[in-house]
C-alpha cells in the first residue's frame, strides 16, 4: 500500500481525555458532558454539510460544548469554557500510536479530519507525531464523508489510485465513508459497537491501533 492515512480524533487522539478537566470544573458530569459534546460535535458538522452552511471545527467544537452544558444545566464560565476548548489542543494520544506509527516507518502516513488547522497543528506538535502531512477538510469547507474529502488525501498524496490508501479511523460512519470512495479500510472498533448499516463494510475491524501492523500488510 502506497499510504496510510488516518483520522485524528477517536482514531489517534482521545477525545474524552477532557473528561477529566470537565470533572474538575463539574464533579460527577464529566463523563456525561465529554459524550453530549463529542455526540453534538459530530451532529454539527453533519448537519452544516448538509445546509451548505460551513464553519471551522474550532467553532463547531465551542457551539457543541456550549449545547452540552446547556443539555446537562451546567452553569457555564467562559474562563471554564475557554480552558475546556485548550484540552482539545493537548489531547492525550491513545497507548499504542506512537508505537504503531514507528512500525509503518517507512510508508508515507498522514492524518485526514474533520479538525480545522488552528486545533489539528498544536495537537499534533503537542504529541510529537512525525507524518508527511495533516490534512484537514477547511481546504474545501465540507465534512466527512463527504467523497470530496477522501479525494483530497489522493491528490495530496499524489497516489496513483485510490485503493493504494490504506484508511483507518475509529468512527464507523468515517471508515464507511473511505470504503464507499474507494479506500482500503480498517475500522478501529474499541467498544465492540454494531457496525453502521450503510450498505459497505469496512476490509478489516480492529480493537486496538496495534493490530492495524498484522492485518495491514
Amino acid at each position: 500500500m502506497d499510504a496510510f492515512v488516518f483520522d485524528a480524533y477517536g482514531t489517534l487522539f482521545d477525545v474524552h481525555s477532557v473528561v477529566r478537566r470537565c470533572d474538575a470544573f463539574w464533579p460527577g458530569k464529566g463523563a456525561a458532558l465529554s459524550q453530549a459534546w463529542r455526540t453534538k460535535q459530530l451532529e454539527y458538522t453533519w448537519l452544516r454539510s448538509l445546509m451548505g452552511r460551513y464553519a471551522p471545527f474550532s467553532q463547531v467544537t465551542w457551539d457543541a460544548l456550549q449545547w452540552a452544558c446547556d443539555s446537562l444545566k451546567l452553569e457555564k464560565r467562559d474562563d471554564e469554557l475557554k480552558q475546556l476548548m485548550g484540552e482539545y489542543l493537548r489531547l492525550d494520544t491513545f497507548p499504542d500510536v506512537k508505537e504503531t506509527l514507528g512500525k509503518l516507518k517507512g510508508k508515507r502516513l498522514a492524518i485526514l479530519s474533520n479538525g480545522s488547522p488552528d486545533m489539528l497543528d498544536p495537537v499534533v506538535a503537542h504529541a510529537d507525531l512525525r507524518l508527511d502531512a495533516v490534512l484537514s477538510v477547511d481546504a474545501l469547507k465540507v465534512y466527512k464523508p463527504a467523497p470530496a474529502v477522501y479525494q483530497l488525501a489522493v491528490e495530496k498524496l499524489k497516489v496513483a489510485d485510490r485503493s493504494a490508501v490504506t484508511f483507518v479511523s475509529s468512527n464507523c460512519w468515517d471508515a464507511i465513508g473511505a470504503k464507499s470512495f474507494g479506500f482500503r479500510v480498517f475500522w478501529i472498533n474499541r467498544a465492540g459497537a454494531p457496525a453502521d448499516r450503510l450498505g459497505f463494510s469496512p476490509d478489516g475491524v480492529l480493537t486496538t491501533l496495534s493490530d492495524l501492523i498484522g492485518m495491514a500488510a
